[in-house]
Order: structure tokens, then C-alpha cells, then sequence
């Protein structure tokens, strides 16, 4: 089955991990043997070739450039200008991969109809498709600057990450959106952008969705209601994006898919984590929506983590093709399967470009 993953971080893996991501994953995983700075390194799941493998021809790939405050102890750039170059760096490997033929970049309806006519045909080597996501908007130097990043393709964008941020709070921080983030908010509707909702805490989420009434998703986030954490989201959370037609794109993140993970101690086989909790995120979803229309894939794979934090039974990302059999195991109809898999978010893309 042709799948669409809403979030992977292709770009970031190639400049900051020094993945040759036409490589393998085995000949990636070979190519970092003894080496120890990052806890993923040999651990890789993702590649171009694998996701061909997977037939997984379609992603929302992510330019991501944290800015941080001289008192913000996360890891990222010490002015906006520095994150801003650092995405137009992750953008030139974009279009480095366009050039060999590796990837192709869609911005509207054109492109993409044309896009998913390509995979259906018998060809050897078909580009992945990406549609360029921000994810965090802290190298969004000023306003301007939103505007150029919407002339290199640009299409989505979510204020916040981890943290505090310029024009949100994330992950793991308290509060609203301010003068900022409302100016923010108005540009990206103007530019009819997809307003991404993953990483926003409570109060920037609720702050947000009072005051945008564009385009939304969440490309990667799993339910509060199974795992405890402010990273989910609530029932409340999911059934206000439901009702402004988002989906919502499940996340292979072990930590997000069972509870009481401890972060370098914990371990997928140690914890069960499987497939069957990803199964078990799309199920709770679907019960509050009432339908299988407003849930995706949106895996994460290699977003800062490899296989000691993902399900057991997934090696590299083409084994998401395991997903539709053990949805028909749960009783999910043949269509129900293909909406989860890749036409909830073409048919939301083909809304917002139309």
C-alpha cells in the first residue's frame, strides 16, 4: 500500500548526523560502527532506499533550527540568524537530492496529483515526495522572512518545538502565544500555510486555536488519554482539531507510546513497545472522531532516536507496511486502511491547495 508519512526529519539526519541518506540504512548503520556522540548512531531507520522499499512515496519532510536563549538550557543556535542559515543549509540538501533525481518537492495540487500518478506506475526509481514543513519557527528571523521561506516551498510550519520559544511555548514549557505569535498566526493564514499543532503546549494550543482559523494538523503526536504527558494530547485537544477537519499523524516514539519510559534506561523489548501501541493511538483517535477520516501515519523515524527507542517489530521505516495487516486484524475496512495510510492527509492537501 502506497504510504504517506507526515513527519520525518531527512534534512537534519543528513547535516547534523552526517547521513548519506541514498546510502542503505545497513551500509548508514556499517558507516557508524564505534561511534558514540549521539545514543542512535548504528541505530538508523530511515533512508531513501528504504522508504522506496516501503513504498512509502510521500513524507512531510522538516527544515528544524532551535534558537535558544543564553538561559535556555536546550541544545541549539545562540541568535535567530544562525538557525536561519542552519535551515537554508537543510534546504539546500533538498535540493541537492532534487538535482540526482532522489526526491522531488511538492507545493500544490499539480505537483502532487502528478506526484501520486508517478507511483502508481512500473518505474525503477521514483523520487520521494516531500512537502517542506518547519518544524518550530524560532529561525524565523522576522515576518519577512516567512514569506521568502513560502517562495522556497515552504507549506506548513509549527511554532514551537521543545521548550520556549519566540513565538510559542513547546514540549515541556507554560504559556501563550503574545504579540508575536498572533502576528505569526495572521501571516501564515494569509499565506495559506498549513499551521502544524505538534509541540504546542496547552495554553499556546488553546491561545492558538482561538485566534487561527486556517489550515491545521498535527503531523506527529500521540493521545494523552494512553500515555500521561504534556507532549500528548487530551481528548479536548483532539476533538477541537477534529472538528476543524485536522488529522492528526500517530508517532513511533517509544516514549510516547507507553507509559513510565525512563530515558536511557528504558528499552523497547523491556517495555513491550510494538506496533500494536501505534494501533492503539489510531483506535482512540478514530473512537473520538467517530470515523477513521481524521488519523495518519506521522512516524518520527530517526527524529534524534533509532531503534533503542522504537517499536521492536519495525527495523527500518519499510516495515510500516506491517500497519495495514494489523489494522484488518483490528477490523478495519480495506478504505478505512487506505485513509489511515495516506488519503486523510492527501485529501486535507488537496483542500487547502484547491
Amino acid at each position: 500500500m502506497f504510504i504517506f508519512d507526515a513527519h520525518l526529519d531527512l534534512a537534519m539526519n543528513a547535516m547534523e548526523w552526517n547521513r548519506d541518506l541514498t546510502w542503505t540504512v545497513d551500509e548508514i548503520r556499517k558507516s557508524e560502527a564505534g561511534m558514540a556522540d549521539k545514543p542512535d548512531r548504528g541505530k538508523n531507520t530511515v533512508s531513501l532506499d528504504a522508504m522506496r522499499k516501503g513504498n512509502i512515496g510521500l513524507c512531510i519532510a522538516t527544515q528544524i533550527a532551535r534558537y535558544v536563549h543564553r538561559d535556555n538550557p536546550l541544545p541549539g543556535w545562540n541568535s535567530p540568524q544562525q538557525a536561519w542559515a542552519q535551515t537554508q543549509g537543510q534546504l539546500a540538501w533538498y535540493r541537492s537530492m532534487e538535482a540526482i533525481g532522489e526526491m522531488v518537492q511538492i507545493k500544490n495540487k499539480n505537483d502532487l496529483e502528478a506526484h501520486l500518478e508517478l507511483w502508481k506506475k512500473n518505474v525503477e526509481k521514483k523520487p520521494i515526495g516531500y512537502i517542506l514543513s518547519l518544524e518550530g519557527a524560532d529561525s524565523i528571523v522576522t515576518i519577512d522572512h516567512l514569506q521568502t521561506s513560502y517562495g522556497q516551498g515552504l507549506r506548513a510550519i509549527g511554532p514551537a518545538h521543545y521548550g520556549p520559544g519566540t513565538y510559542a511555548f513547546g514540549t515541556d514549557s507554560s504559556g501563550g502565544i503574545g504579540i508575536k505569535g498572533k502576528a505569526l498566526l495572521k501571516e501564515i493564514e494569509r499565506l495559506n500555510l498549513i499551521l502544524d499543532a505538534t509541540h504546542l503546549c496547552d495554553e499556546s494550543f488553546w491561545q492558538t486555536m482561538d485566534c487561527y482559523q486556517g489550515p491545521v494538523w498535527a503531523s506527529h503526536n500521540n493521545c494523552r488519554a494512553l500515555v500521561d504527558h504534556n507532549r500528548q494530547f487530551s481528548d479536548e485537544q483532539i476533538k477541537e482539531l477534529i472538528s476543524r477537519g485536522a488529522v492528526i499523524g500517530v508517532a513511533l516514539d517509544a516514549w510516547m507510546m507507553v507509559p513510565n519510559w525512563v530515558r536511557g534506561q528504558s528499552t523497547p523489548d523491556g517495555m513491550n513497545v510494538s506496533l500494536s501501541q501505534m494501533l492503539d493511538n489510531i483506535d482512540h483517535i478514530c473512537q473520538l472522531a467517530g470515523n477513521a477520516n481524521h488519523v495518519g501515519i506521522g512516524t518520527d523515524l530517526d527524529g534524534g532516536f533509532g531503534k533503542e527507542q522504537c517499536p521492536t517489530d519495525l527495523e527500518t521505516i519499510a516495515d510500516l507496511q506491517k500497519i495495514p495487516v494489523l489494522l484488518s486484524k483490528r477490523g478495519y475496512s480495506n478504505k478505512d486502511i487506505a485513509n489511515i495510510m495516506h488519503m486523510n492527509f492527501i485529501r486535507f492537501l488537496q483542500k487547502v491547495w484547491k
